[in-house]
């Protein structure tokens, strides 16, 4: 694990953090432990008020930021605005509903009063993936914050900048929150140490699954977010141009780095080519410098490159076929082409492994029960969505899915608004609306006789 800004545009590396050290750690966990407490006595009203200061700074270094991102992880920049933006939305929405989402609420009871608090926890350690670095962050931090607890961030070693950055605007808003550079054993420290009430986590399902072990050995609080194979189901009667357009859209987002991005594509057999002719058009982008903003940028380090080329590889070797892309450039960078598959089994890798990368793998039914079969043929349970005309019965169908999330006639996109996160290896817990905001506090019933 090293902390440093290598350019997956061009693989050269540009900077290399220094990592904490255990002093640093000592005295960041000893200062929010007393922020925290200071911070839980102010009004939630005001915590959200305060919060809400970070929007207009985000704002108003868009461009530098959407920057940043493309030099640390190779987000095109229109991407790369467009989360800042949505960051933005973010804070704002919880300035303006945090009050409301942590109103105590009364129960009637034989008692002359009777409800239901909510009080922060304490200090939180959130360690955060490199594909949406500020985004995925303040999902956490944001609601975290307004509930009254104090943040310990450690960020991926791929985006330090964005990490410094992230840690310089909390601490202009008097925020308690602060970064780590921290290595394996460090992170094991801080989850034992008792001044930390829980953690949250988006990364890998063999990371996760550690990280949750450990936070059940100390009983921490936690919350996992970890990656998904969304299966997108196009019926019989489904508008084949516009559910091509939609699926590859969401197969490219962040360059196809993305934990809710489609990735397993179900068709009717009656639409296969017509399906597989509209989709090969609409996945048939250019890659290229993020900086000039293409549809399609760098993968983020190179060994995930390879890992993705091997994918196909293997899924080619037992006997799918390729349709579009599936070559590694030989061109400076870590970029990897649109790539789709067709003839796709549940034994082949783009089919049982998360795919992070522009790869598509098509397979094809004829009965509805067996779409839902084969969309629910994965360890994952993140997100799901279903075209047809019909939006009735594609809404009956979305709920026979094993997913946290499912759209009908459009994609899957974490919002502000409605909880997010998954089942089986796709994690625990939710973040964002009402129910992320409650996550990381104590439910604490008050009655009086």
């Amino acid at each position: 694990m090293i902390y440093q800004t290598l350019n997956p545009a061009l693989g050269l590396l540009e900077k290399i953090y220094e990592f904490s050290s255990d002093k640093t750690v000592e005295t960041v966990l000893s200062a929010l432990t007393s922020e925290a407490a200071a911070w839980r006595q102010i009004p939630v009203g005001e915590r959200a008020r305060r919060v809400g200061g970070l929007a207009a700074d985000l704002l108003s270094r868009q461009e530098e930021l959407a920057a940043m991102m493309a030099r640390e992880m190779g987000k095109p920049v229109g991407q790369g605005r467009s989360e800042v933006e949505k960051s933005a939305w973010l804070i704002k929405y919880y300035a303006e509903q945090g009050s409301h989402f942590l109103a105590d609420e009364a129960i009637a009871s034989e008692h002359a009063k009777s409800y239901v608090t909510f009080e922060p926890l304490g200090v939180i350690l959130c360690i955060m993936p490199w594909n949406f670095p500020f985004w995925q962050a303040l999902r956490f931090c944001i609601p975290a914050l307004v509930a009254g607890n104090a943040v310990i961030l450690k960020h991926a070693p791929g985006v330090p900048e964005c990490t410094v950055t992230l840690s310089e605007l909390f601490s202009k808003h008097g925020l308690p929150a602060r970064h780590l550079f921290v290595d394996e054993k460090q992170i094991a420290s801080i989850m034992a140490d008792r001044r930390v009430a829980g953690i949250s986590f988006t990364g890998s399902v063999r990371t996760g699954k550690i990280l949750a072990a450990r936070a059940g050995l100390h009983m921490k609080k936690g919350v996992f977010e970890l990656g998904g194979s969304d299966p997108y189901l196009v019926l019989r009667d489904a508008d084949v141009a516009i559910a091509a357009r939609i699926c590859a859209e969401s197969r490219l987002i962040n360059s196809g780095q993305s934990c809710v991005a489609a990735k397993r594509f179900v068709v009717h057999k009656s639409l296969r080519e017509d399906f597989e002719n509209a989709f090969c058009e609409a996945m048939n982008v250019e890659y290229g410098d993020p900086m000039e903003n293409p549809a399609l940028g760098p993968l983020a380090r190179d060994d995930l490159r390879l890992k993705l080329h091997d994918m196909v590889q293997e899924s080619l070797n037992r006997g799918a076929r390729l349709l579009l892309g599936g070559s590694l450039p030989n061109t400076r960078g870590f970029f990897y082409p649109a790539t789709v598959l067709t003839d796709i089994t549940t034994e082949m890798s783009v089919w049982e492994d998360e795919t992070f990368g522009p790869v598509a793998a098509l397979a094809y039914f004829e009965e509805e029960d067996d779409a839902i079969a084969l969309a629910n043929n994965s360890e994952f349970g993140l997100g799901a969505a279903v075209f047809s005309k019909d939006t009735e019965r594609a809404e009956l169908i979305a709920r026979k899915l094993d997913a946290g999330f499912c759209a009908v006639n459009d994609m899957v996109r974490s919002d502000p608004r409605f909880p997010f996160g998954g089942i089986k290896d796709s994690g625990l817990g939710r973040e964002l609306g009402s129910y992320g905001i409650k996550e990381f506090v104590n439910i604490k019933t008050i009655k009086v006789r």
